[in-house]
């Protein structure tokens, strides 16, 4: 009896990891399609392109801040003691802000060099990539919570990546790359999301003590994104202008609010 006990859990185990692990690559993959088409559409559509950015990024930033303030906090307050995981919080937004001055990498619709040399576009494409393993790092820590959660920080991700890619693909065709070989680096990059993902969920998954100070990080890293490159933006747009935006981040916040319910996250 005590060996068909230990047997029994021991394949519900297996049969959680594997399933908690299919939804993850599912929902990576969903996820960099939908930014991977988003992106090019965007890129197609050259009359239509800054009003598309215009609602994407705020939108955006509006999925990050849900994310984090509804869930990934929430949930590592519940695990760990509040005032520690708030340390991790701001440890995780100075962190992604030291990661970007000493990369030299500085968000795409800030960058205005025209050169178009070898080195520039690998450095692109690193950029791309450093960003797509730590957004693989986030996915991967609210896997470790639950597939709601996992889900829920999935589609907030994919949500901030469409104007991201947008400018991914803009920077490199400005420097000489055809489109099939900006599509192929994107899809390369991808599977940094991926690997970081799968990684930090098999490594942790036995160690619950590193998922809160997980999450907490990661909640620092969606509020550095929304509040030090996206909001600041919207401030500076023109009074009507600034308005539309403004409302498009509250409806990102809403929108993923209510896939959380819905979900049960």
């Amino acid at each position: 009896m005590p060996t068909l006990t230990w047997r029994f859990f021991v394949g519900h185990d297996i049969i959680k990891l594997l399933m908690t692990v299919l939804f993850m690559v599912l929902a990576i993959i969903i996820g960099s399609l939908v930014s991977l088409v988003g992106g090019i559409l965007l890129l197609s559509a050259k009359k239509r392109r800054e009003a598309a950015l215009l609602l994407t990024m705020p939108f955006g930033a509006g999925a990050l801040l849900a994310a984090a303030f509804f869930d990934l906090l929430p949930e590592s307050f519940e695990e760990a003691e509040p005032s520690t995981m708030i340390l991790y919080m701001l440890g995780g937004f100075i962190a992604f802000f030291l990661f970007e001055r000493l990369a030299g990498w500085f968000h795409h619709h800030h960058q205005h060099d025209e050169a178009k040399d070898t080195s520039q576009r690998w450095l692109i494409v690193l950029g791309d990539l450093a960003h797509n393993v730590i957004d693989g790092v986030a996915i991967g820590a609210a896997f470790l919570v639950s597939i709601p959660t996992g889900i829920i920080t999935t589609f907030a991700v994919a949500a901030h990546e469409v104007p991201k890619e947008l400018g991914t693909f803009a920077l490199l065709l400005s420097r000489g790359w055809k489109d099939k070989m900006v599509i192929l680096a994107n899809l390369a990059t991808a599977l940094g999301t991926l690997a970081a993902a799968v990684l930090v969920y098999l490594l942790a998954k036995d160690s619950y003590e590193f998922v809160p100070p997980l999450l907490a990080v990661t909640a620092g890293f969606f509020l550095y994104v929304a509040a030090s490159d996206i909001i600041p933006d919207i401030h500076e747009q023109p009074r009507r202008i600034g308005t539309i935006q403004a409302g498009m981040l509250v409806l990102g916040v809403v929108l993923v609010g209510m896939v959380m319910m819905l979900l049960g996250a």
